[in-house]
């Protein structure tokens, strides 16, 4: 029953696609290499926040080859902004291992995809069907939240299980002239018109005659989902470290957040500026003012730092701080990919700089 209901979705979903897909430069021009870093930027972050992430990457790194060859500093430069850098760092390394085992062109292969570090089951299955029509479905979030809707389904989609059955129906209902568009005609129903969080426009949809959710009035009920985990709040404290008109950055460690990534210092905890600059003279700085930076929150996926800043302007730059480098606005913008956590404090380090 609940097959022959996903059955009738392509033929309404496919015409309303053909007409109000978005103009998307990896639509354009679909080859692999473009749908898969377009795929791997996809993954937690928005369409529009990509495109122009998409469009600087291209145009710097334009080819498999390119990519593998490029030392990793351009490639969190390229990518700042984004978070989640491992996502780049695997796209990396998997671009090495197509150009050693597999010539430069990425494999036409679902199964061989999935052995490539940072593609899962949905880019697989994305990359496999858009950038070479092969039959496999690319369920994500708004894949699931679509299905559910129309099922009327109330399992839990966070399950690998449900996840699993519905890739199974899916598969089974596929165009097989059209396997690609299907999957991103669906992808995008989710993303324009089937919202979450009760944002759904059900009159504009072209599966609401065939949408049970909608026929008894719970979709905005659904999907399904286990509660997620309380996140850690952690207080800290961020320096911008100023001296002869640069700026004290250091490397984190390989391992945990933000691992092998520049930053600004930091500390655990919340600091008033008596506290901050006892903290920095206890280190060996030689302080000579102090600003307030005000506070900033960022939002991690399993913590949320809540953070006080401070402008410090040191008289000399002997300052011990450890993995540091001293680096000038322009080595900022040209050279050096800072996290976004740290947004509302390198914001602030053109004004600081010409104070």
């Amino acid at each position: 029953m609940e097959q022959d209901l996903l059955c009738k979705i392509p033929g309404p979903l496919l015409a309303w696609y053909d007409k109000n897909a978005r103009v998307l430069p990896w639509r354009q021009d679909p080859q692999p290499y473009y749908v898969w870093v377009s795929e791997i930027m996809l993954q937690q972050t928005r369409v529009e926040a990509v495109k122009p992430y998409f469009d600087r990457f291209i145009t710097a790194l334009p080819t498999v080859a390119a990519l593998a060859e490029a030392p990793e500093e351009q490639l969190l430069k390229l990518w700042e902004g984004l978070g989640y850098y491992n996502r780049v760092r695997n796209l990396h390394k998997a671009a090495k291992i197509v150009m050693e085992n597999y010539h430069g062109q990425l494999p036409a292969d679902f199964e061989t995809l999935l052995t490539l570090p940072g593609i899962g089951k949905y880019s697989a299955g994305a990359i496999a069907s858009i950038a070479y029509g092969i039959p496999m479905p690319a369920v994500d979030g708004n894949v699931l939240r679509v299905t559910a809707r129309v099922l009327a389904s109330e399992e839990d989609i966070t399950k690998e299980q449900v996840i699993y059955d519905i890739s199974s129906r899916l598969q089974k209902i596929l165009p097989r002239d059209r396997v690609g568009d299907f999957n991103q005609a669906l992808m995008e129903l989710g993303a324009l018109i089937c919202l979450p969080v009760g944002k759904a426009q059900c009159l504009l949809c072209p599966l609401r005659h065939l949408c049970r959710g909608y026929e008894q009035g719970i979709y905005m009920e659904l999907p399904k989902k286990a509660p997620k985990k309380q996140r850690r709040i952690e207080d800290r404290t961020v320096f911008v470290i100023i001296s002869q008109q640069r700026v004290l950055i250091a490397k984190r460690g390989e391992k945990g957040l933000l691992a092998g990534l520049w930053e600004l210092p930091n500390t655990q905890g919340a600091m008033d500026e008596t506290q901050c600059r006892e903290y920095l003279f206890l280190r060996g700085a030689k302080i000579n003012k102090i600003v307030s930076l005000g506070k900033a929150k960022h939002i991690f996926s399993h913590v949320e730092w809540h953070m006080t800043g401070y402008g410090v302007y040191l008289e000399e730059e002997n300052f011990p701080w450890e993995d540091a480098v001293w680096a000038s606005a322009r080595e900022l913008g040209e050279s050096y990919a800072l996290p976004t956590a740290f947004k509302a404090y390198t914001g602030q380090i053109k004004k600081l700089l010409c104070e």
